[in-house]
């Protein structure tokens, strides 16, 4: 029972985290046709989309370690992209009402992230 727990909440963080890439994706292709919005947006895309990506990644890893440190760089890139987006929202290039759900989504997961990394590395 508690396998198939933890393998439904495994599944529903992973479309958790598509949804995040999917919405994001749909965000910048709103942002204002502008040099800086051009150029946080690339960040933003390659930070924002490379938690997915690192999640998915760590659940083919061949060892524990290598499992942490996909986990570590979704960690990382979740931090990264808060940056992003609240510069987006501090230079005026998006309505604050459109990033807050990002920052959101942001301090939830990296939370996530944050403990299983943790447990992972027994200090939990």
């Amino acid at each position: 029972m508690q396998n198939a727990k933890f393998n439904n909440f495994k599944e529903n963080f992973k479309k958790r985290l598509y949804n995040f890439a999917l919405t994001l994706t749909e965000f910048l292709d709103r942002l204002p046709n502008d040099n800086v919005s051009r150029k946080i947006g690339d960040q933003l895309l390659r930070s924002g989309t490379s938690i997915l990506e690192n999640y998915v990644e760590g659940q083919s890893a061949s060892s524990k370690k290598e499992f942490t440190n996909f986990f570590t760089i979704s960690l990382k890139s979740a931090n990264e992209s808060k940056i992003w987006l609240s510069l987006l929202r501090d230079a005026k290039r998006s309505k604050s009402e459109e990033v807050a759900w990002f920052l959101k989504e942001l301090e939830e997961s990296p939370n996530i992230f944050a403990s299983s990394i943790l447990t992972l590395k027994g200090k939990k």
